[in-house]
């Protein structure tokens, strides 16, 4: 009879799922699963950061619609909780998986150990710890299940240590294709509520359309375009939507920004506003006057009954997948013939005189405007091209001015404000995306996260031994299995990124020179760094760490 360990279990609950790419950052509570997934068909992902592997989880599940998958060890757990936040309000279905110690030694003052499940419960969809191993592929299929459910959004597993490490007869194992336990099949709305919402729609004098995360759920935009092109009504599109139609269809108007684009500040003129996928929040004034006139009908479409009315009451409110739901009203709409309104007009008018402002500012001068850089790249854009934008103004610029032309090609922070995701977006993209060019765009404030001391002029001396490697974790996992898992690193010059954040940075490599780059540094007058090179020397802690595993899994 063959025997797995809860590590194997994972790996093939994940299988199950096509999950292939990994984004994790090793530490001793994840290093059996990750020493089982090196041996199976997994792409491990390591960051420096487990925020940055949240982040990077997240922008790969949005990006390709399949589950992005996070893992790390119980300190980085804490450091994983913002990227978690934000999945949460990216709306992306990201599993993360965290390790702890050992289940019979929680509660008891256990290594590192904190409340890994009520930690995440507020910023996740759901939190749980798995106590026995042969309810591992259970859990991720409820994870998976509840991710991408309704509003999607992050599930979060703590799996233990010695749960990893159990071995368990194969036998006693069930698991359940994904189709058993996450359908496919598309949620649609009644048909009465969908002829009154047409109905709605042909009364309208200024409609407006405007489509939201959850309208782009789907990696094709043919729902959304079949339904404008057939009812020849203006739409605005966001977050996840963006580019589902491109920005250059003649009834597109572009980013819902209504600081940035003229034409979606004529929301406030609209008499029936369609929102596709699209909350009641802050960003639309919460759906109230004056921001959308007391006067205009609201037609809501959502995959959570929780979002249908939240901050105003609608007149038409279906729930259902949008893309399946819009495909309903396409059917509809088409028994009828549709007219371009006068509206449209008005729409381009705003379009029109947003572009001769910009154009005005895209002159050749010293400093450069914003805007001169962005049209710089926009004459070198090509469709297939992915756009990630970050901070504040120098973005601003551009996400007014460059379209988003393909799904899954344009990509904002989120409406939490997240700074400093972009990097991490950006590469979840270039992985999906190999053959095509990835452009990050960010303010030096998302970009410099860590220039505090050099702003405040903190003068410390940081010194960095360098081994281009997690060392401890490297070190155990070369005692414990012969072999390193995404602990290895690059040569990197960290002296040189603090000299390119206005400090003082020295590589230091012979032992003799030590002594006077540490004197140059507490006399330069700014923060410093000396980028020390070291052996892969092993620490008395990592051979403590290593008997004590050794000595437990003898037990």
């Amino acid at each position: 009879m063959s025997r797995v360990t809860g590590s194997h279990l994972i790996c093939k609950a994940l299988k199950l799922e096509g999950v292939k790419n990994i984004f994790a950052l090793a530490g001793d509570h994840i290093l059996p699963v990750l020493d089982v997934m090196a041996d199976q068909d997994f792409r491990i992902y390591d960051t420096r950061h487990e925020q940055a592997a949240v982040h990077m989880a997240d922008g790969w599940s949005r990006i390709t619609e399949q589950p992005g998958v996070c893992m790390y060890t119980t300190p980085g757990f804490a450091n994983a909780i913002p990227g978690l936040t934000n999945a949460m309000h990216t709306e992306a279905p990201v599993i993360s998986i965290a390790g702890c110690a050992d289940t019979h030694d929680l509660g008891r003052g256990a290594q590192q150990e904190i409340d890994q499940v009520a930690m995440a419960a507020p910023m996740c969809k759901g939190s749980f710890i798995v106590h026995d191993v042969r309810r591992i592929p259970e859990f991720i299929a409820r994870a998976m299940r509840l991710a991408f459910s309704g509003r999607r959004g992050p599930v979060h597993l703590t799996i233990p240590i010695d749960i990893q490490e159990q071995g368990v007869e194969e036998n006693e194992i069930v698991f359940t294709h994904p189709e058993g336990y996450r359908p496919k099949a598309p949620v649609l709305t009644e048909p009465e509520l969908v002829r009154k919402a047409v109905a709605l729609l042909r009364s309208a004098q200024k409609p407006l359309l405007i489509a939201g995360s959850a309208a782009g759920y789907k990696l094709s935009g043919e729902a959304i375009q079949g339904f404008v092109e057939t009812t020849r009504l203006p739409i605005l599109t966001e977050e996840q939507s963006r580019g589902l139609i491109a920005d250059d269809h003649p009834y597109t108007f572009g980013y819902f920004e209504r600081g940035l684009n003229r034409a979606a500040a004529k929301v406030r003129d609209a008499d029936v506003v369609v929102l596709l996928g699209r909350k009641h929040d802050f960003t639309i004034g919460f759906c109230r006057p004056p921001h959308v006139a007391a006067s205009a009908k609201i037609i809501q479409i959502d995959p959570s009954p929780l979002e249908i009315g939240r901050n105003r009451g609608v007149d038409v409110g279906m729930i259902g997948d949008v893309a399946a739901v819009l495909e309903q009203m396409t059917k509809e709409a088409a028994n009828f013939q549709w007219n371009e309104l006068p509206w449209l007009s008005d729409l381009r008018a705003a379009r029109a005189e947003q572009a001769e402002w910009a154009e005005g500012l895209t002159r050749p001068e010293t400093p450069m405007h914003a805007l001169f850089v962005h049209k710089s790249l926009q004459s070198i854009l090509r469709p297939d091209d992915c756009l990630v934008f970050d901070g504040g103004d120098f973005c601003h610029f551009g996400r007014a001015f460059l379209p988003a032309l393909k799904p899954k090609r344009w990509f904002n922070v989120s409406s939490l404000g997240m700074l400093g995701s972009s990097l991490p977006t950006a590469l979840a993209a270039k992985i999906a995306y190999p053959d095509s060019r990835v452009f990050m765009l960010s303010g030096d404030g998302a970009f410099g996260f860590n220039d505090t001391a050099v702003r405040h002029k903190l003068n410390i001396v940081a010194i960095l031994g360098n081994d281009s490697a997690w060392g401890i974790d490297r070190q155990i996992q070369l005692g414990l299995y012969g072999r390193a898992v995404a602990t290895d690193l690059l040569q990197t010059r960290y002296d040189q990124m603090v000299q390119g954040l206005g400090g003082y940075g020295e590589f230091v490599e012979r032992s003799e020179d030590l002594a006077p780059a540490l004197k140059r540094a507490l006399t330069c007058g700014k923060p410093a760094l000396l980028n020390v090179a070291v052996q892969r020397a092993i620490s008395p802690r990592a051979e403590a760490a290593i008997g004590r595993r050794k000595t437990a899994a003898k037990k």
